[in-house]
């Protein structure tokens, strides 16, 4: 059997109703109504052709498949919600890795001076900076950002300002022009 979206939130209702043997209150614990729960579950045996609770207006209880289904589901729904609620840590301030790519003039006259205050600000990022006067695609190279010179940007890419213009010049010792 090809599993599809639905059964996946069939199998949650299942677990439900299997955690308090009722319709109801596994209704109250998902915000659904009864009534919903009992109609999901009709459609999810029926898909499995199998009957997985035996129900009577007063009580609800497993089939041997319902009781093999659970035993089988309830960890990796228990690992799907534990991994979704560590996805939180994500939310609450910045953290993770940021992959930079940047030309050699950037890392030492632009980044060098933020750095120190971005680390102290956000402790919880990893910078990966890869400083290269070689041209290099950003996105196929696995990279967040990058700073180019101006001229040099893609046309496909989203670019910002980060600086006023740099003027650079050629100095000479006055012995060398001859």
């Amino acid at each position: 059997m090809v599993t599809s979206r639905s059964d996946f939130a069939d199998f949650s209702y299942f677990l439900a109703i299997a955690k308090h043997r009722s319709f109801r209150v596994a209704g109250l614990e998902l915000g659904v109504s009864a009534s919903a729960l009992s109609h999901a579950l009709k459609g999810l045996e029926g898909r499995l052709g199998v009957r997985l609770l035996n129900r009577t207006n007063r009580s609800v209880t497993l089939t041997a498949a319902g009781e093999e289904l659970r035993d089988a589901i309830t960890q990796p729904f228990s690992a799907i919600g534990q991994a979704v609620e560590n996805l939180n840590r994500y939310r609450d301030a910045p953290t993770g890795r940021i992959r930079l790519n940047v030309v050699v003039d950037a890392a030492t006259l632009l980044l060098s001076h933020v750095l120190p205050e971005f680390t102290d600000r956000y402790p919880d990022i990893d910078l990966d900076i890869v400083a290269t006067d070689r041209m290099v695609d950003i996105v196929g190279g696995g990279f967040d950002a990058g700073i180019r010179h101006g001229g040099t940007v893609p046309e496909d890419m989203v670019a910002q300002r980060i600086s006023s213009d740099l003027c650079w010049v050629i100095a000479g010792s006055p012995n060398r022009s001859r």
